[in-house]
């Protein structure tokens, strides 16, 4: 068996992918199959296991001091083939694919369907099912591809080469497109339509070009698509980088795609997660204790130095920095307290609402931290525990304090990211005005009032170690880094030089990740069949 969904008993039961084999054969059937093809990407979007396959173990974040889950950062030994985060991310990726080849083929014997919403939600799910695909290779190389439904049991499988995964990934979508809802966003929200697709292939490509399957046309036709995405649909840059992710906003101009989320706990499955990993712990300090507002701190990931002095600078010019990490925490819990981390003053005292701590993202001196009264963290102070937070992701919607499931909208695509992908394809092409053009765009949005023109770089500044730092940025937090990095080639050398946890530890094997134990054992042939990634 190649998955999970193929452990279902489809024998006794007549069940395919979680699905009734009848029932998917109706169109209200199959229109909850093309949804249980979307619900996958609620197992990688915002989820524990999505994040920490993408955020740590890069050059811009390195593990806090919670205690989950370093072994993915460190890279020491202890992210092997028996770890649950390889094995749940096999298993319900090809879930998703499983569902996706059930809808393709019982599609053609649905009666009561029109032939167009028939066409349209086949695109879609074909989409989605390159989507999975493409994570599955980026994350674990050449997979077992299957793009027919799996009814029973097997232990047949085999791993396709790369060139082999990226003809069916871009096919399917390739062959999708003309048949999606031709706008950027569905009036039914949430759908794949033709300005996602054309998104998603365009990253394809870009990927593709740094791949053994490259070919002399990838970067030509990623800008292609990304153009298309910028000038045919609509979408536009929403006026203030701190608008992007404001709760309550996640449905604005600039959002491309998003995975779905709920505040009913019914629907809402495990929700999403994201809203944990990336705060410090504030709730034990003095004059705060846990709340709604604040988050539930799992301090997880702590942003390394790269990140705060090399990635974020000319702060007064660039508003990213302080709308990227919370920088005030107010008193929710009153009282005088001795300080902690703030040695400039012995006590604080404060009122319901008070400044409790302040995080200016710069050094201040003991005489001038002690004229404020509340608890100065200066970049000297941080540490596995207190550390700048990001806001992107805070959750202030959630019932209660402990809620873990996550109620707002996963930002997949984002119109800013297009322009910095159309940039690199361009740089890659040599069209070094063009991508700085691209680029231009991003910048200004981003500047301090008044700041604009300072915002603003010159082709002779347009290079790839400018749009390395550019994409973090803009994009700091949002699944993409550790993608970014093997993309680029450049995953062992930058987090050997910018990751102190994992320096010792990462080597070149580790651009991919272990092929879940499971998966080779219930393989007839075992490793020899199915072989194992080098390295693990």
């Amino acid at each position: 068996m190649f998955g999970q969904s193929c452990s279902v008993s489809v024998l006794d039961e007549e069940v395919v992918s979680g699905i009734g084999n009848n029932y998917l054969n109706t169109p209200t059937g199959f229109n909850d199959g093309v949804n249980a093809v979307y619900s996958t990407l609620r197992d990688w979007y915002g989820t524990e296991r999505g994040n920490n396959f993408t955020i740590f173990g890069t050059d811009t974040y390195q593990n806090g001091a919670d205690g989950s889950h370093k072994f993915i950062n460190t890279y020491d030994g202890g992210f092997d083939a028996r770890s649950a985060h390889a094995r749940e991310v096999w298993d319900l990726l090809y879930q998703g694919i499983n569902a996706a080849n059930a809808v393709i083929e019982r599609s053609v014997a649905v009666e009561g369907l029109s032939e167009s919403v028939r066409k349209q939600r086949v695109a879609e799910v074909k989409v989605l099912r390159a989507h999975y695909y493409f994570i599955l290779t980026q994350t674990y190389g050449g997979v077992d591809l299957r793009l027919t439904e799996t009814v029973a049991p097997t232990k047949a499988a085999t791993r396709a080469s790369i060139a082999e995964m990226y003809a069916a990934i871009t096919k399917d979508i390739e062959e999708a497109i003309p048949d999606l809802e031709d706008k950027a966003r569905s009036s039914d929200y949430g759908r794949v339509t033709k300005a996602v697709a054309e998104n998603m292939l365009s990253i394809i490509y870009l990927t593709k070009a740094t791949s053994e399957a490259k070919a002399a046309d990838d970067y030509s036709k990623a800008e292609t698509l990304a153009k298309n995405v910028i000038n045919n649909y609509g979408i536009k840059l929403v006026s203030d980088f701190a608008q992007v992710h404001q709760q309550g906003n996640e449905k604005n101009d600039e959002v491309i795609f998003s995975v779905q989320y709920t505040g009913d706990p019914l629907t809402n499955g495990g929700g999403n997660n994201s809203h944990v990993f990336f705060l410090m712990e504030y709730d034990v300090l003095p004059g705060m204790q846990r709340d709604v507002v604040n988050g539930r701190p799992f301090k997880r990931y702590r942003p390394t130095e790269f990140t705060l002095n090399e990635v974020f600078v000319n702060r007064q010019v660039d508003s990213r920095y302080y709308k990227t990490f919370k920088d005030v925490y107010y008193s929710n819990k009153p009282g005088v307290f001795n300080t902690t981390f703030d040695k400039s003053k012995a006590q604080v005292t404060f009122a319901l609402g008070d400044t409790a701590i302040f995080d200016p993202g710069y050094e201040m001196s003991p005489a001038e931290m002690a004229k404020k009264p509340y608890q100065v963290l200066v970049p000297s102070a941080y540490s596995e525990r207190v550390f700048p937070a990001l806001r992107k992701h805070i959750d202030g919607a959630r019932a209660d304090r402990t809620q873990f499931e996550g109620t707002r909208d996963y930002i997949v695509y984002r119109l800013a990211e297009t322009y910095l992908v159309l940039a690199e394809a361009q740089l890659k092409q040599g069209k070094t005005a063009e991508a700085t053009q691209n680029v231009n765009i991003v910048r200004r949005r981003a500047a301090w009032p008044g700041k604009v023109d300072q915002m603003e770089i010159t082709a002779a500044d347009m290079t790839m170690d400018f749009l390395i730092k550019e994409r973090e940025r803009e994009l700091l937090g949002e699944q993409k880094r550790w993608f970014d990095l093997k993309r680029w080639g450049l995953l062992v050398e930058r987090v050997k030089k910018y990751n102190p946890q994992a320096a010792p530890n990462i080597q070149d094997f580790h651009v991919l990740r272990p092929i879940p134990q499971n998966q080779i054992d219930r393989v007839e042939g075992g490793a020899s069949a199915f072989p194992q990634n080098t390295g693990y």
